[in-house]
C-alpha cells in the first residue's frame, strides 16, 4: 500500500508512524494514555479493523495498532518470516525495541493466535483477548487440500495479480465482508477493498496462509499461561464460535463471551459492545 496516496483518509492516520526493526519496517499507529495494550489484526486486514474500538479503548489505554508484515502498510522484509511463529516472534521483537510492556494482547481472528503465541514468548505473560479467534484448523479433507492450496497459490507469481484485478470488481470486496456474516456500511468496505485491490497485500496474506502452523500452538494451549478472553459472534460465517468454546475448554484459564447479532468483524460492527467488555475484562484483572 502506498502511504502517500492512501494517508489522507485512511482511518487514524494522524496517528501513524514507521519503525525500522528488522526484518521489516514497520507501520504502527498509537493513541490515548495509561496502560498499554496491542491491537493485532487479522489475516488480510489492517490497522483500519481497530478505527472504531481503538478510540474506546484509548480513553483508558495507551492502545498500540501494527500492520502484520507486508500487509497493509508494512514493508515487508523477508517474505519466509510469514508463519505464525515468525510473525509473533517479530513482534514480540518490536515490542521489545520500543518498550512497550502491553497489560494485554488483543488480536482479531489470526491475531488471536499470534496473541497466544506472542505471549509465550513474553517473560511476564501477559492476559490475551481474542475476538472471534481461528483458533482451529479445518477437518477432513479440507483440512490436508487447503493448506496444500495456499502453498500452491503463493509459489505462483501470478496469483496475486490475478486476485486483485477480481477484487477491484466493486461487488467482490462486499461479498468477502458477507461471507464472514458481518454487516458493514459502504463506505467501510471500502478500505477492504483498498486492501485487496493491492497486490504486495494479497501475496503477503497468501504467504501468511502458506506458511501457518497452527498444530503446535493448539498442543500447548493446556499450559498456556496467559488469562484469556474469547468474544465471539454469533454470526461468524468465518470462524464458528464453536472454535472458541472448544479452546476456551483447554486453556487453563479462559472464559467466553458470545455477542449476539454479529459476525466475524464483531469489533467494527459493535465496537462499543466489544469495548464494554474489554474494559471491564481488564478492570477485573488489574
Amino acid at each position: 500500500m502506498d502511504w502517500a496516496k492512501q494517508s489522507h483518509d485512511w482511518p487514524l492516520a494522524e496517528h501513524s508512524r514507521f519503525v525500522r526493526h528488522l526484518p521489516h519496517q514497520w507501520h504502527v499507529q498509537e493513541l490515548g494514555d495509561g496502560p498499554q495494550v496491542l491491537l493485532i489484526h487479522g489475516a488480510g486486514g489492517a490497522t483500519q479493523s481497530w478505527r472504531h474500538l481503538a478510540p474506546l479503548l484509548a480513553q483508558t489505554h495507551r492502545v498500540i495498532m501494527v500492520d502484520l508484515p507486508g500487509q497493509g502498510f508494512t514493508k515487508i522484509g523477508s517474505k519466509r518470516r510469514c508463519g505464525l511463529d515468525h510473525m509473533s516472534e517479530d513482534l514480540r521483537s518490536l515490542a521489545t525495541h520500543e518498550d512497550w510492556d502491553p497489560v494485554a494482547l488483543i488480536g482479531h481472528s489470526a491475531g488471536g493466535a499470534i496473541a497466544l503465541r506472542m505471549a509465550e514468548m513474553m517473560t511476564n505473560p501477559p492476559p490475551v483477548i481474542g475476538i472471534n479467534a481461528a483458533l482451529g484448523n479445518f477437518t477432513g479433507l479440507a483440512g490436508v487440500m487447503f493448506p496444500l492450496m495456499a502453498k500452491a497459490l503463493a509459489a505462483m507469481p501470478l496469483v496475486a495479480d490475478l486476485f486483485t484485478v477480481s477484487a477491484a470488481r466493486p461487488a467482490s470486496a462486499k461479498r468477502l465482508i458477507d461471507g464472514t456474516g458481518s454487516i458493514l456500511p459502504e463506505h467501510e468496505i471500502e478500505y477492504y477493498r483498498r486492501l485487496v485491490r493491492d497486490r504486495t497485500h494479497v501475496d503477503s496474506t497468501l504467504a501468511m496462509m502458506a506458511q501457518w502452523q497452527l498444530d503446535p500452538l493448539l498442543k500447548r494451549l493446556s499450559t498456556h499461561p496467559s488469562r484469556t478472553l474469547l468474544i465471539t459472534g454469533d454470526k461468524d460465517r468465518a470462524v464458528p464460535p464453536t472454535t472458541s468454546e472448544q479452546a476456551a475448554k483447554r486453556i487453563p484459564n479462559c472464559t467466553t463471551v458470545s455477542l449476539p447479532g454479529l459476525g466475524h468483524l464483531a469489533h467494527e460492527e459493535d465496537a462499543d459492545s466489544v469495548a464494554a467488555l474489554i474494559t471491564d475484562h481488564l478492570k477485573v484483572l488489574s
